[in-house]
């Protein structure tokens, strides 16, 4: 099975684990000193204990101190050079990890924005969040809990074996195929064992995941319909789930353990047994014979982590599947080979003779007009268009309100206009360019504002108004807020411009949340703003307020105002129905200029 190929050019195929690698190769350089204290450490505390013997050995043959000299010197060097090395492991490869696993992470995240919003209900938000945070997290135990400690046991292994071949050739033999054994054959048979186990478990972690946002922000909804108890039982038997999977994943890993201490010992005994018997041949010196035996014993020190290693590796294995489930998921609107640029806006109303305003070329400026005709768009293949044959045009500077029930495609033409969703047929032009020849990014740059389903950051007024323009300034804050007509309010807050708003603006009123989401939009100050069902879930009288103050607020704009409500479109330059679909020069059912 050849690497699987997504949009991002990212190929998993049925070497996870080594994909997940390849993202993190690009920090080499930061991640090799520390894998080189890590083995470096485990080498200076193997060597510590061989030298120790023999220097204990070879005192009580009570020698001149001067042929013992380099020993004490060695033991000392090799006690604080461990520690040393430790820290330096600790140090420098955490560094690098964190780092690379950073990277990552923000690759992934790139990845994932051409998927939203559309591509993005296929997975529940819970689930995702794992995969952003646990799935990515798995990166760093790959370098931390698996390659770093493979790396220190060949390192400590090669020369255990190497220093007991020179010693004893068939002690070299001895040790050598027994830790092959522990630190190949065991780990790869944990390995085995944990694949499916690791993959379930990621999967049913993902659910809890998904029944604990279920849980926490449908709380209202499921007391008020009993549905709490049953919901919560889902994710008791999920969590009940886990317990099984994580203790089972735990005998594994510490029967494996007990098999590398049975090797441990049955290596210890048959180099010493080698070396008892070349010593009474007179082949070995006694100093020797303690060495053997020591090295034996502590070489397996490095081996120890590596059944647990083994089954960290499945796991990472599990989470790469899991995120190539999101990189691989083609986006919903395929970018354009060579993007075309949209042209610079015109002044409100468009220059003479051109009815979309805007000169080509040049960066976005004023308002641009907008024209569809004929459009189809379809969400799946297999079902009835959302839209058909929908014409529709937006004269530079122009308030247009679209008016339409629910169900009547009016999120999906706006969805259309922003490339959230392609169409099949028909034609969007902005500023006398086809919307599908341009850039995902340049066309949202130039037609932006207030979508259906607008978030509100559970963070200060500032930080979620700075969202649309980063760079503002307080007098453009200021503006804005006063043309949404929120100044007043924000001022009279204690902490006003700080003041923290909660989860989706808990903290506001709905007409204040409609506000504040349309002072975003109007601080964006796109060549053509958008606004899709503002007054969604206000009342009559306080929706027929926002609406008069929306159209207030764009004059001078060339706006498309998206709703159902038919009170307070007293100041609309034009009224457009979705209702029925009718020709291109009929569609101005109402002119207020």
């Amino acid at each position: 099975m050849g690497p699987q190929r997504g949009p991002h050019g990212w190929g998993v195929g049925d070497r996870p684990a080594l994909w997940v690698l390849r993202q993190l190769l690009p920090h080499w350089r930061r991640l090799l000193p520390g894998a080189v204290a890590a083995a470096g450490s485990e080498l200076a505390g193997v060597s510590l204990m061989a030298v120790a013997a023999w220097l204990i050995t070879r005192a009580a043959e009570q020698p001149p101190i001067a042929s013992v000299g380099l020993a004490i010197v060695a033991v000392r060097a090799l006690a604080l050079g461990r520690g040393v090395l430790r820290y330096g492991d600790r140090l420098l490869g955490h560094d690098g990890v964190l780092r690379a696993v950073a990277g990552f992470r923000t690759r992934v995240y790139e990845a994932l924005v051409p998927l939203a919003p559309a591509g993005i209900p296929a997975f529940r938000s819970g689930d995702l969040l794992t995969r952003l945070v646990d799935d990515v997290d798995a990166a760093q135990d790959l370098l931390l809990r698996v390659l770093i400690p493979v790396a220190a046991a060949c390192v400590v292994g090669a020369a255990a074996t190497s220093t007991a071949a020179v010693l004893l050739p068939g002690a070299g033999a001895v040790l050598g195929v027994v830790l092959v054994v522990a630190g190949v054959l065991v780990p790869v048979l944990v390995l085995a064992l944990s694949r499916r186990a690791g993959r379930e478990e990621k999967a049913v972690r993902a659910e809890l995941a998904a029944y604990a946002v279920d849980l926490v922000q449908g709380a209202a909804d499921l007391a008020a319909y009993g549905a709490q108890g049953r919901a919560e039982e889902r994710a008791r038997r999920a969590s009940a789930r886990i317990g099984v999977l994580e203790r089972r994943k735990a005998l594994t890993t510490s029967l494996a353990s007990a098999v590398v201490l049975l090797l441990q010992g049955g290596a210890v005994v048959g180099v010493t047994l080698l070396a008892l018997r070349a010593h009474a041949a007179g082949e070995l010196p006694v100093v020797h014979l303690t060495v053997l035996a020591v090295l034996a014993l502590v070489s397996f020190e490095a081996l120890a982590p590596l059944p647990a290693a083994a089954r960290r590796l499945a796991e990472v294995q599990a989470s790469a599947r899991r995120l190539a489930g999101v990189l691989d998921t083609p986006p919903p609107v395929a970018e354009p080979a060579v993007p075309v640029s949209l042209p610079a806006g015109g002044p409100p109303g468009g220059p003479p003779g051109d009815p979309l305003g805007g000169p080509p070329g040049g960066p976005l400026g004023g308002p641009l007009g907008v024209e569809i005709t004929g459009l189809r768009v379809r969400h799946r293949p297999d079902v009835p268009p959302a839209l058909d044959g929908v014409n529709l045009r937006l004269p530079p500077g122009r308030r247009v309100v679209l008016l339409g029930a629910s169900g009547s495609g009016k999120s999906t033409l706006i969805a259309a206009l922003m490339r959230f969703v392609p169409y099949e047929a028909g034609s969007i032009r902005v500023g006398g360019r086809e919307l599908r020849d341009c850039a995902g990014a340049d066309v949202r740059r130039a037609i932006t504002g207030m979508t259906q389903d607008a978030h509100v950051f559970h963070t200060t007024i500032r930080a979620n108004l700075v969202l649309a323009r980063p760079d503002a300034t307080e007098a453009e804050l200021r503006e804005a807020a006063g043309r949404a007509r929120l100044l007043d309010w924000i001022e009279s807050l204690p902490d006003r411009w700080d003041t923290l708003l909660g989860e989706d603006g808990a903290a506001m009123s709905g007409g204040q949340r409609q506000r504040l989401l349309l002072a975003r939009a109007l601080l964006a100050d796109p060549p053509v703003l958008v606004l899709d069902e503002p007054t969604e879930g206000l009342d009559p009288d306080t929706a027929a307020a926002v609406l008069a103050d929306i159209l207030d607020a764009t004059r001078g704009r060339t706006t498309l105002l998206v709703t159902h409500e038919q009170s307070g479109l007293a100041a609309a330059d034009e009224i457009v129905t979705l209702d029925k679909i009718v020709p291109l020069d009929e569609i101005v059912t109402l002119d207020r200029n």
